[in-house]
């Protein structure tokens, strides 16, 4: 298989993230006999800084002629911590959602048994915690009308959706629930809000043609108490742009860490691969990030491309360095392996080279010979 990736390594750790996830899918490709060409492009504050332009007009015509799109992270202090600037990092991404058209974020959160201690949450309510959020992420609140007076005082927001905004996500969340354990649950504020009341009308027509999926509800204040309180119940998530932005977020947590989580943006024909961490400006160039975001986010790439046994391959490789104990700062700060270094461990087991037992003391040296 031939494949063209736009590859946007964007700011702070992204570079160094995206290098071990091209890694990965260049060890994929030597072993399944695929190939992977890359175009590199800008976004971010790297692009701004280069360009003027947090999303360059050749990034998006790349990323348009391209099957699919690794991207790292984007974001700098100096823009963080200036909110009258005029022109931000952020305004890339939003312009590329929208640019094209990718209107489904899907974000797994999957647990792992050896690093249940790292959870704010206790071990026996995490155990066997595996479900996936699919936020719309092309509409609502973030992209509505903004206004304010000129003495800002007063300002508004306005969030609408279409029938046909919410159905589109709505059969890719059943679809996949039926893949899966067969449960969606729809969180919104019907209760409240117009618009959540537009959500729960489309979702509940669209469900006869799902008949082998059970749908639940929740108001999002609930459900933001029972992500914490029993994470176990969930299956399928399905919301909006501003609650999926939110509840992703505070389950993200449940993992133990934030570099250990993928995500996927998907379009009509188009699709963006991420880890969901931000820039980390303090670790750029330390080589400590955390690389298995974005490693599993090649997983799910590979599963969008169809290759399903390519895909299992690097989950399975991800989960022998996190069972072995090969992992970055963030998971073991006193033990810690780096980034580049878990990236040559992934890419080594991916192509066979890995049997018996690893040489911790090379791989220590940033070497990762094995014996």
């Amino acid at each position: 298989m031939k494949k063209n990736i736009a590859v946007i390594t964007g700011d702070g750790i992204g570079p160094e993230v995206t290098q071990q996830a091209v890694k990965v899918l260049d060890a994929v490709a030597e072993h399944f006999k695929h190939s992977f060409n890359y175009t590199y492009c800008l976004m971010g504050a790297v692009a701004i800084d280069e360009t003027g332009d947090p999303l360059p007009d050749i990034t998006v015509e790349v990323c348009l002629a391209s099957d699919a799109i690794l991207f790292g992270a984007i974001g700098h202090p100096k823009y963080d911590n200036d909110p009258t600037a005029k022109v931000r990092p952020e305004q890339g991404l939003l312009k590329l959602r929208k640019s094209l058209q990718l209107f489904a974020n899907i974000r797994p959160v999957t647990t792992y048994p050896s690093l249940h201690h790292l959870s704010p949450l206790k071990s026996k309510y995490i155990e066997g915690v595996d479900f996936v959020i699919f936020r719309e992420l092309t509409g609502g609140i973030y992209f509505g009308e903004k206004k304010t007076n000129e003495e800002q005082t007063w300002a508004s927001d306005d969030c609408s959706y279409t029938k046909e905004e919410v159905e589109r996500i709505a059969h890719l969340a059943f679809q996949s629930a039926q893949k899966r354990r067969k449960k969606l649950t729809l969180i919104d504020k019907a209760n409240v809000l117009e618009t959540s009341r537009l959500w729960r009308k489309v979702v509940k027509e669209i469900a006869p043609q799902y008949k082998d999926v059970k749908l639940e509800f929740l108001f999002v204040d609930n459900a933001a108490m029972q992500i914490v309180l029993n994470p176990k119940q969930f299956d399928v998530i399905l919301t909006d742009n501003l609650f999926g932005d939110i509840l992703s977020d505070e389950a993200s947590v449940i993992t133990g860490s934030l570099g250990l989580l993928p995500s996927a943006s998907i379009g009509n024909s188009n699709a963006l691969f991420e880890p969901i961490h931000g820039s980390y400006s303090k670790a750029t160039g330390k080589d400590i990030a955390n690389p298995l975001g974005a490693v599993l986010s090649v997983a799910m790439m590979l599963d969008y491309f169809n290759l399903k046994e390519e895909a299992q391959l690097v989950r399975d490789a991800v989960e022998w360095t996190i069972k072995s104990l090969f992992v970055s700062k963030d998971i073991d700060p006193v033990n810690f392996y780096f980034t580049s270094t878990i990236g040559e461990l992934i890419s080594e087991y991916i192509s066979g080279r890995i049997s018996g037992r690893v040489n911790k003391e090379n791989i220590e040296l940033r070497k990762s010979t094995i014996i």
